[in-house]
């Protein structure tokens, strides 16, 4: 953010505000149809972006004072003004422009030319250079390729279809993904907001510390369930480091890890935390909105690979202190459990609430969000109540709880900002993509996959990681589940193996997210850094490192769907599928981090990942193979390890 002055800053305050009570009244009080909807916080986001970030990012102090002594006064709001008209502009005239739909006046191909140039410049404010340089290779291939070679030529398109496709319909822009972070994403985004601002936070790192903190490498497994916590709430790996990062980090260092270890455990925790339902990041509203399920069925699909994830990475964090030979939190330093629930367990109730809306209740994800937020309130009101100085009024009392409210509301706007300009500039790519190109990428993945399907699954896994190194999540996955979900479902036809949509879906949102730690960007691991003063870069490769346990997962659930409880039904098939999947896990962490109950000896390397593949999918072997062989000859395996290491330490 540039540096705002008090004017400017209640500027940015008052919009903020107005766009969190704009979005809390659309499931209660106002009805607006799906284009007013997007158009109108689009405008919002605009509007922000071009009055708080600069033109131009890291500039030294002096060149950027140069510039800002050269600068037009007000040009800020002057572009803001006229970015959210431009967004606007479908909603006032959207009878017009539906009866001249393909054949745009000149004021519609103005403000259509206009709200693209917007949302591009916009974009690259608040997510970097990356997304705007791909949506305008789009925009050039979409016009440029009937002049290109055979194998990569397209028919073309013109202005005008080009601008009905894009930015005068409810395709493009204002398609699909702005519609979720306008409905759900924006309201999630503002509960977890103020739940950190009320001490929510604070709340869940003392509760994990009070739980595993006199354990060997306890700080760490405390962030581990911390960042799983505060990540089902949040839905960002930066804004999850920033809060727990700051307290379990320098805990972590204390009692002996290395600053790159533990910077890097909790760039792992807290990127999965993306993985931990309900919120799960902006792009699991938009898994089911593609999918064209319930978000409920979204929810139930990810539970099992995002809970054995983190159970790998506690035992990682469990290896790392065997190997450092490290114990845990002196005593005196460990919060009481009981303590620690008295003083917080009104910050449990609007999740638990949220969980029950959506699992039992089964309410739409933006009527339950709802509900949590005005169950938050009275919890936030209690919080500042409970820590009051005992001599203050009720007048202090009530100035100190709205300060609170603002300050979520004004975080949760300004975290909205990057979520609902990816989603529009992603749509920019969607909508050309839907225009024929899909087809002939479609073409071009397959003559280079040759029809392998794992060959195309590595294909699709580490282009999300090269695009998510300079996307953020959300874009990550819309870019890359248009292109190629759909080729992962077809080509798994053509060999007998059912890949249902979800999972293809979620194999390219599951790269997606491990983007956020992958050198040589890796934003998270940047910010980690910073706080355990480490060098970045080792540390996101020590990240990476960590997150190798994540990448098998999505392989896994792809050949055995049952990991997402596709086609299951019962509690105890379920509860057995997560034990296994998650001993397998850990037994595959064992091998890429050397150690089992003692360092491994190279025979028992194929033993310990023969079981892991089996335990993660039993049928591994050969369709005819029976689940049960299957488990019984993993179970074996792992026996075997164990026999093997314990003889070798006597």
């Amino acid at each position: 953010m540039i540096q705002s002055t008090t004017v400017q800053y209640k500027i940015i305050s008052v919009i903020s505000v107005c766009w969190a009570l704009f979005q809390l009244s659309l499931p209660s009080l106002v009805i607006l149809d799906s284009v007013k909807r997007r158009t109108i916080h689009l405008a919002f986001a605009m509007a922000l972006v071009f009055i708080s970030l600069p033109l131009i990012k890291g500039l030294p102090k002096k060149i950027s004072a140069f510039f800002q002594r050269i600068s037009i006064p007000g040009f800020g709001y002057f572009l803001a003004i006229v970015a959210a008209v431009s967004s606007l502009y479908l909603m006032l005239d959207w009878q017009g422009i539906a009866t001249r739909s393909g054949i745009p006046n000149s004021r519609d191909i103005f403000f259509g030319i206009l709200v693209v140039l917007f949302v591009l410049e916009a974009s690259r404010r608040a997510v970097g250079p990356a997304l705007p340089i791909i949506a305008l290779l789009f925009i050039l291939y979409a016009f440029l390729g009937p002049h290109l070679p055979s194998l990569f030529a397209f028919r073309g398109v013109s202005l005008n279809k080009f601008l009905t496709q894009t930015s005068l319909s409810s395709e493009g822009i204002y398609g699909i993904p702005l519609g979720v972070s306008a409905r759900i994403v924006y309201l999630f985004v503002l509960m977890g907001a103020i739940l950190e601002a009320g001490g929510a936070g604070r709340f869940f790192i003392t509760l994990a510390l009070s739980l595993l903190g006199r354990f060997r490498g306890g700080p760490a497994k405390a962030a581990v369930v911390a960042s799983g916590m505060m990540g089902s709430i949040s839905g960002s790996s930066i804004a999850n480091i920033v809060t727990t990062g700051t307290f379990t980090i320098p805990l972590m260092k204390k009692v002996g890890y290395p600053a790159k270890k533990a910077a890097a455990i909790e760039v792992a925790a807290s990127t999965d935390g993306q993985l931990m339902p309900p919120i799960m990041g902006a792009a699991a509203f938009i898994i089911a909105e593609y999918v064209n399920v319930p978000y409920i069925e979204v929810v139930k699909a990810a539970a099992i690979p995002a809970l054995v994830s983190y159970c790998a990475l506690f035992y990682i964090t469990h290896l790392e202190a065997c190997k450092l030979d490290l114990k845990g939190m002196a005593v005196r330093d460990i919060p009481k459990f009981v303590d620690t629930i008295k003083e917080g367990w009104h910050f449990l109730i609007p999740p638990l609430f949220l969980m029950i809306e959506l699992l039992v209740f089964r309410r739409s994800a933006e009527k339950a969000v709802f509900s949590a937020i005005l169950i938050l309130i009275p919890v936030v009101l209690y919080e500042q109540w409970r820590i009051r100085d005992t001599d203050s009024s009720i007048a202090t009392l009530l100035k100190t709880f709205g300060k609170v409210l603002l300050q979520g509301c004004i975080t949760g706007s300004k975290n909205m900002v990057p979520v609902a300009l990816a989603t529009a500039a992603a749509g920019i790519i969607v909508g050309i993509i839907n225009m024929g190109i899909g087809s002939m990428i479609i073409q071009i993945v397959e003559i280079l996959s040759g029809g392998n399907i794992m060959l195309l699954l590595i294909i699709t896994a580490l282009a999300s990681l090269l695009l998510g190194m300079g996307l953020p999540t959300t874009a990550t996955y819309i870019v890359m589940a248009s292109l190629t979900a759909p080729i992962l479902v077809e080509i798994g036809s053509l060999y007998n193996l059912v890949i249902p949509l979800i999972a293809a879906h979620l194999f390219c949102f599951y790269f997606g997210i491990l983007a956020d730690d992958t050198p040589p960007v890796g934003l998270a691991s940047y910010a980690a850094a910073a706080i355990a003063e480490s060098e970045p870069i080792p540390t996101g490769i020590q990240g990476f490192l960590y997150d190798l346990r994540t990448t098998i997962i999505p392989f896994m659930f792809i050949f055995n769907t049952e990991l997402l409880l596709f086609g299951i039904t019962s509690w105890l098939q379920g509860i057995w599928i997560f034990i296994t999947a998650a001993i397998g896990a850990c037994l595959f962490t064992a091998v890429m981090q050397g150690r089992f109950l003692k360092p491994n000896r190279w025979y028992e390397v194929p033993l310990l990942l023969g079981a892991s593949m089996l335990l993660f999918n039993p049928r591994i072997i050969g369709d005819s193979m029976s689940k049960g062989v299957g488990y019984s000859c993993g179970l074996a395996l792992l026996g075997l390890v164990v026999v093997f290491q314990k003889l070798g330490r006597r």
